[in-house]
Formats: structure tokens, sequence, C-alpha cells
């Protein structure tokens, strides 16, 4: 039987609450510091972290726009091939550059310290854990951060570029001149990464509630048609009122969501092994 972890702090040294809040706050400053330092980083490079990454979504060379129209010469049609963009960004307000300019910042700084930031307050969480549960979230840092970024990636070269091009060809009247404002398009593009970024944690969420017994595959497969009107809600609610959007993320999160099953399902058939392995002996 496992020892609670109070009896193991006492062998290595009892700490107090405030102890205890005084090593969160250094968890949390260094998690803080290293979104600072990536935040300034990003703020010194403005030229490239606006032309390079912000804004390359709004020009016709960006790499997804390349892909699709090499992908649709293949296939004997210029159809995907993308000649101009059709609308123009703005910034209306006098401090407007500056803002968005602070915002990409902090965004960036997020984006970027996000796996060391969550290994900070990840070192913190552990150590309270029991020695099974330490065993069974093994990788937590490593596959959290993983998703993250894929799902990051995921956002800025599939859903945004798509949805970004699929509103600027729009038009309910072609007399109407399509004129973003740059904060209306900064927020779209980090909104649609970043909601991407999060969502793509779902198979790790998953994986920690099947350990702690709070879910299982069949509760998944039974809830399975409620679970993807949720996630169609969500996609409709994180994305731009376009259903080309809200389909880019809906199909990759309900792929994620028979992906989440899957890892259900594989972790309550290895906890019967071994039970039955405990009761044989």
């Amino acid at each position: 039987m496992d020892q609670p972890h109070l009896e193991e702090g006492e062998q290595q040294g009892e700490m107090s609450f405030v102890d205890h809040l005084e090593e969160l706050r250094w968890h949390i400053i260094r998690a803080l510091a290293s979104i600072l330092v990536f935040g300034v980083a990003a703020f010194l490079a403005k030229s490239f972290v606006f032309h390079d990454i912000i804004l390359a979504p709004s020009r016709p060379d960006f790499f997804s726009y390349r892909v699709m129209c090499e992908v649709g010469q293949k296939l004997g049609t210029t159809g995907f091939c993308i000649e101009e963009m059709g609308f123009t960004i703005q910034s209306r307000q006098m401090s407007g550059q500056f803002a968005m300019h602070l915002m990409v910042s902090v965004v960036l700084g997020l984006a970027c310290a996000f796996p060391y930031a969550f290994w900070e307050i990840w070192r913190f969480v552990k150590p309270g854990l029991y020695p099974q549960e330490q065993k069974n979230s093994q990788g937590a840092v490593f596959w959290v951060s993983i998703l993250f970024l894929m799902g990051l990636m995921f956002g800025y070269y599939v859903v945004s570029p798509i949805s970004i091009n699929f509103l600027a060809g729009y038009q309910v009247d072609p007399s109407i001149v399509n004129e973003f404002d740059l904060s209306s398009y900064i927020s779209t593009l980090t909104t649609l990464c970043l909601a991407c970024a999060v969502m793509f944690e779902l198979p790790v969420i998953v994986y920690f509630f099947t350990k702690a017994g709070l879910l299982s595959p069949e509760t998944m497969k039974l809830y399975r048609r409620h679970s993807i009107l949720v996630i169609l809600i969500i996609s409709a609610i994180v994305t731009p009122p376009d259903v080309i959007s809200q389909m880019l993320i809906a199909i990759p999160l309900v792929g994620l969501y028979e992906v989440s099953i899957s890892v259900s399902r594989s972790i309550r058939k290895n906890d019967l092994k071994k039970l039955n392995e405990n009761n044989t002996i």
C-alpha cells in the first residue's frame, strides 16, 4: 500500500503551509519570468514578428497558400492558387499599432514559454502526488507541450489562413471594400491559434480523468453524440462566423475525441491487467 505524501514529506523534512506558499510563489515567478523574457524578445524583434509571422497569412505568398496552389496544380486546377487577398489592414486608432505590438508580444511570450512555464507548475504539483500517481503521470510535460505546439501550428498553418482567405474574399456586394482594422485581424489570428492549442490537449485531459476513475471509454462512447454537439458549439464560439472555420476546428477535434477513447480504453485495459495480476499473486 502506497504511503501518503505527508509521511514521505515528513521523512524528507516537513514543510509548513507558509513554506508551500513560498515555494509556489517562486515557481510562479520563474514561469512568469520566462513569459516575460520571450515577450521582450518578441517585442524587440518587431519587424520579424509582424512581417514574417503575424502578417504572413495576409499575403498570397504565405506557406499554406503556396502548398494549396501546388496541390491544385498537381490535380490539374488553378482554383486553389491565390494571387491577391482582396483586403487591406488599417489601424484606425492612434495607439492601435503600439497596443497590438504589446498584445502580440505577450501572446508570443506565452506561447513560446508554455513548455517551461508548465514544467515549473508541474514541479510544484508532482511531489504532492502519491508514488503511483507520479508513475502514471510520467511524460506529462512532454505530451502537454507537444500537443500544445501541434495545436498552435495547426491553427496557424491550416485554420487561420483558410479562415482569413474566406473572410477576406466574402462580400455581400461588390461595392463594399474589405478594410480590416489591425486589432480585428490580430484578434482573429490569435484566437484561432490559441483555441486550437488548448483544444489539442483533449487526449491528455482524458488520460488523467481515466486514471482518476472519473472517465471510462464506455462513458465516452455513450456520450459521443453529445460530445460532438459540444465540439460544434465550442468551434462556433471560438471561430469567426463562417462554417469553414468551424469545420476546420471541429473535424480534428472529433478525431482527437476518437483518439481519446482509444487512450482511455488502453489505460482501462492496462489497469485491469495489473489488477488481475495482483489478485493472482
